[in-house]
């Protein structure tokens, strides 16, 4: 058995002196006569030359894992009905990798049956490839043996995740991806798959005269321990925002799918599990503002666009106060029957404010109390408003 793989870049290791040395220019001239070494770079342990491997190497999870089997008949006879057959044991279940399950009818003195078997590796730890041979010899008695060959499968990316939530029902996912290898990997792609509740958008390219290129640069490579940040925005389709009670508690938020490429052009490819988070708890009554200026000027009525949530399981009766505050006052009546609202619904209110004082102001003294239950809800510091003196025209 002999695993297919790229072959490597040939090593050697320069061995050189001074020319007041006694060897003189012997080492330098040896070195440069030799066909492996990089002409002008003799000095350099990195050859230009191939070579094959030497052993199965390091086998990474995700990296599809090839290998030759060869059955050699090694004695003076004709056998029959060989039989071969190729078995991956793993530490959850046993495979099959055999191309082909019938019989070869017989097999000369000094032939050999050959096979190439592939397999995407998608557990780590300790893999036994079995190979196991049956054949009937002349005199009709059958044989049968097996060899074992162990190896192990390593993990070629450490991935962490970070969940951060907007005032909107907007949703950022910061992935950061480290290269725990010992050589370089081409990202060839880092997507994200979104479950069936969320749209998603890249945050991962800028445009530049008019084309859209990476953040990372043209050559998006990795080198060994270096992580990288990708970063996705996550937002809710229509028909899922609009129901509160959907995304309560811990939401699936979608897998990523990470493909790279090594030394020779190895593709690998690997797939998280579903990505959760925990949804943020908005309580029985959720407001949010949908409309608000950034800039206002003093002592002038300003609008905004509130939208009220019912996220509990019951109907309320909401009725809205407004208190003011030492610097932002509500224009408008206080105590005003907002009617019932009943689970999973929202309505949108336009308010008008006026601010008193200049500077950077928090807009505060939303009251809503629940009628059935006599409960109520206070809201303060929703949102900031800059706040500008008017300009005063010359006359």
């Amino acid at each position: 058995v002999m695993r297919l793989t790229k072959p490597t870049l040939f090593t050697n290791i320069p061995v050189t002196c001074e020319e007041r040395d006694l060897p003189g220019n012997l080492f330098n001239q040896l070195m440069k006569d030799d066909p492996s070494t990089v002409k002008g770079a003799e000095t350099l342990m990195l050859g230009e030359m191939l070579t094959l491997p030497q052993n199965f190497g390091n086998i990474f999870l995700g990296e599809t894992f090839s290998s030759y089997i060869s059955v050699h008949n090694d004695s003076n006879q004709v056998v029959k009905d060989i039989l071969v057959k190729a078995d991956l044991q793993t530490s959850s279940q046993r495979l099959n990798l055999s191309a082909s399950s019938a019989a070869v009818a017989e097999l000369k003195p000094d032939c050999c049956i050959d096979d190439v078997i592939h397999h995407e590796v998608k557990e780590i730890g300790t893999h036994i490839l079995v190979c196991a041979v049956s054949y009937t010899t002349q005199t009709g008695e059958k044989m049968y043996f097996r060899k074992f060959f162990k190896f192990q499968v390593l993990k070629p990316l450490d991935v962490k995740t970070k969940f951060y939530n907007a005032e909107t029902d907007e949703v950022f996912l910061e992935a950061q991806i480290q290269n725990i290898t010992t050589s370089p990997m081409f990202m060839e792609k880092v997507s994200l798959e979104p479950s069936m509740m969320y749209n998603v958008a890249e945050l991962n390219t800028v445009d530049s005269a008019g084309e859209s290129e990476s953040t990372f640069g043209a050559r998006t490579y990795l080198q060994p321990m270096d992580t990288r940040q990708y970063l996705y925005c996550l937002k809710p389709k229509q028909e899922f925002a609009e129901k509160a009670g959907v995304i309560k508690g811990v939401t699936v938020i979608g897998k990523l799918d990470i493909v790279w490429k090594t030394n020779l052009g190895e593709r690998g490819r690997l797939q998280t599990s579903q990505l959760q988070r925990m949804a943020p708890g908005y309580g029985d009554v959720r407001l949010s503002l949908e409309t608000i200026p950034d800039t206002v000027n003093l002592e002038e009525p300003f609008d905004i666009t509130c939208k009220i949530t019912n996220c509990s399981e019951r109907t309320m009766d909401l009725v809205l106060e407004m208190c003011n505050t030492n610097s932002i006052h509500w224009c408008g009546v206080s105590g005003r029957q907002l009617g019932k609202l009943h689970p999973s619904s929202s309505l949108h209110l336009a308010l008008t404010l006026l601010s008193s004082v200049q500077g950077l102001q928090s807009v505060s003294g939303l009251r809503l109390t629940d009628t059935f239950l006599k409960r109520t809800y206070e809201y303060d510091d929703i949102a900031q408003v800059c706040v500008v003196s008017s300009e005063i025209k010359q006359s």
